[in-house]
């Protein structure tokens, strides 16, 4: 009787011997690899990382935020955050994609609540009473066209609370409210802001006829 014919084993290329299926060790090795890279600030890797998993971020967010242009503002964010703090990945805790949805998971729920703040306020708005219709006379109207174009200038930030303040008549308290900005933050860039402003009319010759924020009365 001849002895059964050893078996002969398939070669590495990926499978598993025992069902002779493709296996994850490759994917899984690229996968680390390129973690790994990522993580000791690889610029290449970065960009590899944003192609394999921007599409799974980007459907976190907007399966949440049900917006677009929302959810592209939260998946750039969720890679800024990654990109800077790259070197709190742990992969012994788990994988890079699921790190990534955790910050993913965070950036929505904080614009989730910058939106609510911001219906809040439009909400308040609304029911306040009707100002009085201004005196539309030219001085009035140059100095708006200058202080809507000095603003625009301004990082973005710092222009929410000086249009906060300019157009909706908060106090620093609301705007920190509004914002959700520390006390301390709105005050500084009100005060910045309006430094540069003072600039723009002294060049321009400005009479600045509108009311300034903050000047005329104590707004803390």
């Amino acid at each position: 009787m001849r002895p059964p014919e050893p078996r002969v084993e398939p070669e590495r290329q990926g499978c598993d011997v025992a069902t002779d299926r493709p296996t994850a060790v490759r994917p899984v090795s690229a996968d680390r690899d390129l973690a790994e890279r990522f993580r000791t600030g690889d610029a290449v890797a970065l960009r590899g990382v944003y192609d394999r998993y921007g599409n799974a971020v980007f459907h976190v967010a907007v399966s949440t935020l049900g917006n677009s242009a929302d959810a592209e503002d939260v998946s750039q964010a969720v890679f800024v955050a990654a990109w800077l703090g790259r070197e709190t990945f742990d992969p012994e805790r788990g994988s890079l994609l699921g790190w990534l949805l955790g910050i993913a998971r965070r950036k929505v729920i904080d614009r989730l609540r910058v939106l609510a703040r911001e219906q809040r306020a439009v909400e308040s708005a609304h029911l306040m009473p009707e100002p009085p219709p201004p005196e539309s006379t030219p001085d009035r109207v140059v100095d708006r066209l200058v202080i809507a174009d000095e603003l625009a200038r301004l990082p973005v930030e710092q222009r929410r609370v000086l249009e906060l303040a300019f157009y909706d008549d908060l106090t620093h308290p609301q705007i920190a409210a509004v914002t959700g900005l520390p006390l301390g933050t709105v005050k500084s860039h009100l005060r910045r802001g309006m430094a540069k402003l003072k600039r723009r009319w002294e060049v321009d010759g400005v009479t600045f006829g509108t009311r300034s924020a903050g000047s005329d009365r104590a707004r803390g």
